[in-house]
This record gives structure tokens, C-alpha cells and sequence, in this order.
């Protein structure tokens, strides 16, 4: 065994090395656009069918094998209708130089500063009866969503927010979507929850925010235009009646923590404002 890797290691070239490289990269660049999108979710469930069947062949399961690959088969013929968008997307990427982009990350002075307006912004709204629907990007990309709306790329800032969301402008009926420190696009549509046991006084942004919690980890501020109660949606649970400093502790986690770190902080806030309420 020794000597069969030592022949292997004396047969790489130079050559070897940097085409073992460039895929690499070109496999971890491929991983970093499907975060940005639901495929994420169908490419785990794809590697869970793969590994079964690898199991199930060594275990000579002939059975449970035989159906693994058909449904394998099914699959593959499937995957270029069921990941259409996602691949007309990654083209694009490509096409525009947007392939090799990178990851923002935020330090606590801008953290502090984000949330500090979006705190003001929602307790003005509130106190004005102005309905705001604002979403926060974490691991789960909403590319699809913000296709779906206007571009904007901007710093969030109190009076943008004031901006976008007054009444009867084109702005003011949808949701607005952050990544990072950057408001990405206002005016998004965002899925409705198919959950039928909502009480009867949530409106369509509440819904919304709801539905998108349900299939993505993202974090939704909900300011109610009847009401002005200030919510937040996360897991398909709304939690409401929030003040500014409710806002910062309950985001705080997610925004200057890492992504590994942080939800078990996040359930640790949820838990304790749930006991203050």
C-alpha cells in the first residue's frame, strides 16, 4: 500500500497540481452561488441519495440498491428543469464578472450603526402607522427574491428607510432586502405562508414574512400599517410587540457573530424575550 502511494506521489506533475487547484476553486466558487439560492436545499438531498446508494451497494442490498439508482436516473433527467433559474443565474454571474466576487463581512462598529438605524427607522414607522416589511439575508441566499424587485445597492440608513417605505410610492408595497450592511433591492416579492391556523388579524406582510421564514433562515421585520406593532419572523414563529432595543438584542446575534455561532444565541434571545412578554 505504501509503495502503490509512493508511485501515485512520484507521478504528479506540476501540471497535476494546478488542475487539481482550479477545480477546487472552481467547486468552492460553485458552492458560494448555490448558498444564494433555494438549490442549496436539492443539492443536500441529492448527496443523501448518492451516499445511499454507495451504502447500500457495499452492504450488497440489492433491493434498496436497485431502486437508488433508478430514482438516481429520474433525477438527473430531472435536474436541468428543476434547477433552471439557478443555472441561467450562474451564467449570468459568469458572464458579468460577478463569479469571483466576495463575501461581506461586518465588524461591530458597523453592526451598531446598522442596527441603530433600522431601530429608529422602525419605531418612527411605527409611531406613524407606516407599514415596512424588511429582510435580513443569513446563510440561505435570496437571489431569487431580490431578482424580484428594484436594485438598489445602497448603505442602510434611517431616511432611506423612511424613503422607500412612505406611503403610495412605488417602493412601499413589498419587502426590502439586506445583505450584509446593504440594502440589495426594495419592492420584493416575497411567498406567502400556507399556514392555516394564523390568526385572522395578520395581514399580507405578515403572511409574507411568515412564508419566507418557513423556507429560508432569514430574520423579517414586520411593521403592521393598522397597528403599528413592530414583529419579527423567524422559523415560522412571530414573535410581536417589539420595542427598538427588543430589534438590536434580537438581531445582534446574527449580525456580529460567525454563521456557525450564532443561532444558538439567536434561540437564546427568542427564549428570553418570550419569557419578558
Amino acid at each position: 500500500m505504501v509503495a502503490q502511494i509512493e508511485g501515485v506521489i512520484q507521478t504528479i506533475t506540476v501540471l497535476d497540481l494546478v488542475d487539481i487547484l482550479v477545480v477546487t476553486y472552481f467547486l468552492y466558487r460553485l458552492y458560494q452561488m448555490l448558498k444564494n439560492t433555494r438549490a442549496a436545499s436539492l443539492v443536500k438531498g441529492l448527496l443523501v441519495l448518492l451516499i445511499a446508494a454507495l451504502v447500500s451497494n457495499w452492504l450488497h442490498l440489492h433491493v434498496i440498491n436497485w431502486l437508488l439508482e433508478k430514482s438516481m436516473t429520474v433525477v438527473l433527467v430531472a435536474l436541468p428543469v428543476v434547477f433552471q433559474p439557478e443555472l441561467r443565474r450562474a451564467l449570468e454571474q459568469i458572464g458579468r464578472g460577478r463569479f469571483f466576487r466576495k463575501t461581506v463581512v461586518l465588524d461591530e462598529e458597523e453592526v451598531e450603526h446598522m442596527l441603530s438605524a433600522l431601530a429608529s427607522a422602525a419605531m418612527a414607522m411605527s409611531r406613524n402607522k407606516i407599514g415596512a416589511l424588511i429582510v435580513f439575508e443569513r446563510e440561505t441566499g435570496l437571489d431569487d427574491y431580490i431578482e424580484t424587485g428594484i436594485q438598489i445597492d445602497a448603505l442602510v440608513s434611517h431616511e432611506l428607510f423612511m424613503n422607500i417605505f412612505i406611503p403610495n410610492t412605488p417602493l412601499h408595497d413589498g419587502a426590502v432586502i439586506i445583505r450584509g450592511n446593504r440594502i440589495k433591492a426594495a419592492g420584493c416579492l416575497l411567498p406567502l405562508t400556507e399556514d392555516r391556523n394564523l390568526s385572522k388579524e395578520l395581514g399580507t406582510r405578515h403572511r409574507a414574512a411568515i412564508g419566507l421564514s418557513e423556507q429560508s433562515d432569514a430574520l423579517v421585520l414586520i411593521v403592521s400599517e393598522e397597528t403599528g406593532t413592530i414583529s419579527l419572523a423567524r422559523s415560522g414563529v412571530l414573535q410581536r410587540y417589539l420595542t427598538g432595543d427588543d430589534i438590536k438584542d434580537l438581531l445582534r446575534p446574527g449580525m456580529s457573530q460567525p454563521l456557525l455561532g450564532w443561532k444558538d444565541d439567536l434561540l437564546e434571545k427568542l427564549n428570553g424575550w418570550r419569557k419578558k412578554s
